[in-house]
C-alpha cells in the first residue's frame, strides 16, 4: 500500500492540472457515478452533516451541498495542493458557508465520535496506506444509524471489457495524463492502484470486519466503478 508522504506529495504534484485532466481521461462518465451516490447521502432527515474524506478539488463536496437541503459538508484530504484548489472553488461557488476545508489524515481524525450522519470517499479509499484502521475512524465518527458511500474504480470482471480496460487504464491513460501534467509516475500509479485494490468480496468482508452493517456494493459503467454503503 502507497505511504502517506508518497499519496500527499504526488496529488500537490497534479493539483493544477487534475480536474481537467479527470474529467477528460474519465470521459466525464465520473460525474454520473457520483449522481448515483448522492441519493446514498442526501436522504438523512435535514440538517444533515457530512465528512467528504479524500475531497481533492471538492468536485464531490460541493455537489452535496448543493443537494443537501440542510446542514453542512466538512472536506478532509492530505495534499493541501488539491485544497488550495478546492478553496477557490467553494469560493466561487458562494459555498463557505456550507463547507468547512481542512488537511487531515483519514486513518486518524480529529473529531469525536458520533459526529456526522454521513461519510463519504469517492476514489479516494486505495490511496489509504492502512485501509482497515481507516474504515474504524469512518465508524467510529458516525453516529448510530449513519451511512458510509464509497465510490471506487475496479477491474471490470467480463474477460472481454477488461482487455478493453486494461488497454486504456494501462497504455493511453498514463501517457495522456503524464505528458498533460508533467508527472508520468502519478498517472502510472493510477492503474496500479486500481489493480492493486482488493475485490468485492475481500472488500465488503473487511467493512464488515471493521464494524459495519448491512455492507452493500453495486457496479457501474460495466463493473468500471462500484459503490460500496455500510451502517453504523
Amino acid at each position: 500500500m502507497p505511504t502517506k508522504t508518497k499519496v500527499r506529495n504526488m496529488f500537490d504534484s497534479i493539483a493544477g492540472d487534475y480536474d481537467a485532466l479527470n474529467h477528460i481521461l474519465s470521459l466525464d462518465v465520473d460525474k454520473i457515478w457520483r449522481k448515483k451516490a448522492l441519493k446514498q447521502i442526501v436522504d438523512a432527515p435535514a440538517p444533515v452533516q457530512v465528512l467528504d474524506l479524500a475531497c481533492g478539488t471538492g468536485d464531490f463536496s460541493i455537489a452535496i451541498a448543493k443537494a443537501l437541503t440542510g446542514g453542512h459538508v466538512t472536506g478532509v484530504d492530505l495534499s493541501e495542493g488539491m485544497l488550495a484548489v478546492m478553496r477557490e472553488k467553494v469560493d466561487k461557488a458562494e459555498l463557505n458557508g456550507m463547507i468547512s476545508i481542512e488537511e487531515g489524515d483519514g486513518e486518524n481524525l480529529r473529531f469525536p465520535d458520533n459526529t456526522f450522519d454521513r461519510v463519504t470517499i469517492a476514489f479516494g479509499i486505495r490511496n489509504f496506506e492502512d485501509r482497515p484502521k481507516g474504515l474504524r475512524e469512518m465508524l467510529r465518527v458516525l453516529k448510530p444509524g449513519g451511512r458510509l458511500v464509497i465510490l471506487e474504480l475496479s477491474r471490470p470482471e467480463n474477460k472481454i471489457i477488461r482487455w478493453f480496460y486494461d488497454l486504456y487504464f494501462l497504455h493511453i491513460l498514463p501517457k495522456i495524463g503524464g505528458k498533460v501534467s508533467g508527472d508520468k509516475a502519478a498517472y502510472a500509479y493510477l492503474p496500479a492502484s486500481v489493480a492493486a485494490f482488493p475485490g468485492k468480496k475481500e472488500f465488503t468482508a473487511t467493512m464488515r470486519e471493521a464494524g459495519f452493517r448491512i455492507v452493500t456494493h453495486k457496479a457501474f459503467t460495466l463493473g468500471i466503478c462500484r459503490m460500496y454503503t455500510g451502517e453504523k
